[in-house]
């Protein structure tokens, strides 16, 4: 499939069934179900997979949107993680990753492309589309926390934060390292 056959949608409780088929029996990487970011790293570690999927899902039918799934021919094949940075608790502790400074921003803290699709510049579309959604929710600022290779790793795991040259191909300005 070529970048104009994607079509990105926010993940909203009509599209849960989605977010679970893209996941699949592994919860992404490693039964994480997008909660890394999300909770403390003590809560994480006690938690089961199907614990986290449970988070995922309650966080959905709450109503707020964890992220953007990406379809090709109606299927879901890639999913981003964007939303406010006060979402992301364990980011917001970090001390590697502290804030720049006090301005409100939005943050894209995970990418999980189905294995077919990936090398297909997919994650770049992504970032356009999150940087568009979180706009249109009255975001001023975007970031992430991309790290440097050339493709995504096997199963993509140390890449789940995305790569440098997306970003950069997205439009991302380097502000810290």
């Amino acid at each position: 499939a070529s970048l104009q056959d994607f079509v990105v949608h926010p993940v909203t409780q009509e599209r849960w069934r989605d977010l679970e088929t893209l996941f699949g029996e592994r919860g992404a990487y490693s039964g994480c179900w997008c909660m890394w970011w999300r909770l403390k790293r003590s809560e994480f570690g006690g938690l089961t997979a199907g614990e986290r999927k449970y988070c995922m899902k309650s966080i959905v039918e709450s109503g707020e949107v964890p992220g953007l799934l990406a379809y090709a021919n109606a299927q879901p094949v890639a999913w981003c993680s964007v939303a406010p940075r006060e979402r992301f608790g364990s980011l917001e502790r970090s001390r590697t990753l502290k804030r720049v400074d006090d301005q409100s921003v939005w943050s894209v803290v995970c990418f999980f492309i189905a294995e077919p699709f990936r090398g297909q510049g997919l994650m770049a579309e992504l970032l356009r589309a999150a940087v568009a959604y979180a706009g249109s929710h009255g975001a001023k600022i975007v970031e992430g926390y991309p790290v440097e290779g050339g493709k995504m790793l096997p199963g993509g795991t140390k890449a789940y934060v995305g790569i440098v040259s997306a970003f950069r191909s997205a439009g991302f300005v380097e502000v810290l390292r």
